[in-house]
């Protein structure tokens, strides 16, 4: 990360930002030309090696993209469902083997067989309708074409009816005659944790940002949400967006920031095309730009289209994407709140985090505080995949037992599992033995040797080895690891490699090593990608020793 490219690139703003331009660039071939590289360069006063090093990372902008058409989500819900190769075999009858790639994850975990194609995420029965597809595109672009479940256990925080725009805001309205302090103290009395994995106190954030002295600052959405298995951040994007905008809004006056960036990701193009909908919608009723409501605040939007790379879920690695840098993760500190994106105080929240303000605001922080358990206040979204009988988004008061999720909600499985991959590729993999162990919070997941994350449920039948789910999870790191880190980019190739190869041939894989490599992996990683990786694995190695067994030596 250079501090220098930061402010080089914050020189011409949001409104012309270079990490824009590199996407706009390919959407013609799929990748930006050596010229156009070279231009934009010239254009941000920056070097040829930084617009190309940031081109040839993205899955949407590097070379290999180019001439591709259609896309086969290969997550790792649509892994253990085992319906992918089907929908590759029957988009080869329409298109050419080199003009199929592959995208990770399009969120239509509750129905599999996902697939892309321009510009609209299909699933389900839609790969037999391939002729028919057409017919719908314009609807489809700003109304996802899929149905899932939505219910809740408990109190209703995100999955409330969306109110009209012009009453929803009148609690903007509200809060703009009441001091950001206050705003402030509510939200640290609610006891607000960050719902993207960490489970960091949000309030943290806003008072350190808060106390930074600096006439530019901004509110960022993290809404990279890369981990297979979880679409609750979709299903916020596209049904609830107004909670998300205005809960970036109120974050603004808090901290005294003009600007929210949504960081979208580009496999869900409908909420990038929703979420400007309903921008727009705002601009034209006069509650985004300056002095809103006859106040001193301004504030304003801008929705940046991520281009392919699971490490920009990690803050400092958005930061250094959206300044169109190369992705890599930095060093902290300096944290964001003081040194964030163009080198100015930024928070960084996800999706669901920031979606909770509005409730805290307008109900009072103890009335949040009074839901859920413990230290884990609140509710939180659970993605539950084609495995269940009833797959959905189900919202539950943090502390309702798994079992009830499963079960209650969920109507149990529709086949034999094993395991529960719980909270995305770095949450812990849970036996079903332990189910009735668990409850939805952050200290029983941590407790017991797991990790809640975002909750999403993966569910792993029977029939799906174990040690070809560890390779999967070697695999996807390695491709995703931003590679600034040794133990990271080299540890997961190895660990694939190890997998692999004794699938494969009569290779043996040596425990011993297997725990070196997990342990470099775990201290030695810069960040959680790499360093999270061993968890999942950990889990599988100790609850499924026995069939391991047959693929390792002591």
């Amino acid at each position: 990360m250079s501090t220098n490219i930061s402010e080089l690139s914050g020189r011409k703003g949001l409104k012309e930002n270079l990490f824009e331009q590199l996407g706009l660039l390919a959407q013609e071939t799929g990748t930006p030309s050596t010229e156009q590289l070279e231009k934009l360069a010239a254009d941000f006063l920056i070097g040829k090696a930084n617009t190309y090093g940031s081109a040839s990372f993205y899955d949407f902008t590097r070379e290999e993209n180019k001439g591709k058409k259609v896309y086969v989500c290969n997550g790792s819900a649509c892994l253990c469902a085992g319906t992918q190769p089907s929908v590759h075999e029957k988009l080869k009858l329409h298109y050419q083997e080199n003009e199929i790639g592959d995208m990770c994850c399009l969120g239509r975990c509750h129905e599999n067989s996902a697939f892309h194609i321009d510009g609209i995420n299909y699933s389900g029965s839609a790969i037999d309708h391939l002729s028919d597809l057409a017919k719908n595109k314009e609807t489809d672009r700003i109304k996802p074409n899929d149905v899932y479940q939505v219910k809740h256990i408990g109190t209703k925080v995100l999955t409330t009816e969306a109110e009209s725009i012009s009453s929803y805001y009148e609690l903007l309205k509200l809060s703009l005659q009441k001091s950001p302090e206050s705003l402030l103290e509510e939200i640290k009395i609610s006891g607000l944790r960050g719902r993207g994995g960490a489970g960091f106190p949000m309030s943290f954030k806003l008072e350190a940002c808060k106390k930074e002295i600096n006439i530019t600052k901004f509110v960022v959405c993290n809404a990279d949400e890369g981990d297979p298995g979880a679409y609750s951040d979709r299903y916020l994007l596209e049904q609830q967006p107004h909670k998300v905008l205005l809960g970036m809004m109120l974050a603004g006056y808090i901290i005294g920031a003009e600007w929210g960036v949504l960081y979208i990701r580009g496999e869900y193009p409908e909420a990038v095309n929703i979420c400007e909908v309903e921008i727009n919608k705002l601009r034209a009723l006069n509650i985004l730009g300056r002095n809103i409501f006859g106040t001193n605040f301004n504030f304003d939007f801008k929705i940046i289209k991520a281009q392919g790379a699971y490490i920009c879920g990690e803050e400092t690695a958005l930061l250094s994407s959206i300044e169109g840098q190369r992705p890599e993760v930095r060093v902290r500190p300096p944290y964001p709140a003081q040194k964030g994106l163009f080198n100015k105080p930024t928070i960084v929240n996800n999706v669901e985090t920031l979606a909770c303000i509005p409730y805290i605001l307008s109900q009072g922080g103890k009335q949040y505080a009074s839901i859920g358990k413990g230290k884990s206040t609140g509710t939180k979204l659970v993605s539950l995949d084609g495995y269940f009988n009833s797959p959905g988004i189900y919202e539950v008061d943090m502390g309702t037992p798994l079992r009830a999720v499963i079960d209650d909600l969920g109507g149990g499985f529709e086949s034999a599992i094993k395991a529960m991959h719980i909270g995305g590729p770095l949450g812990g993999l849970v036996p079903i033995s332990k189910i009735n162990e668990l409850s939805i919070d952050f200290e029983s997941f941590n407790q017991a040797g797991f990790l809640l994350g975002h909750a999403s449920i993966v569910c792993i039948p029977e029939s799906f080895p174990i040690i070809k789910y560890i390779e999967h999870l070697f695999q996807f790191t390695a491709h995703e690891s931003c590679g600034k880190c040794f133990p990271c980019r080299i540890g997961s190739t190895r660990g694939y490699e190890m997998m692999n190869k004794a699938q494969t041939s009569d290779y043996k894989i040596n425990r011993k090593l297997l725990d070196d490599l997990l342990e470099t992996l775990e201290i030695g990683s810069l960040c959680a990608l790499g360093g999270g990786l061993p968890l999942p694995i950990k889990n599988a190695l100790t609850y499924f020793e026995i069939e391991l067994s047959e693929w390792m030596v002591q």
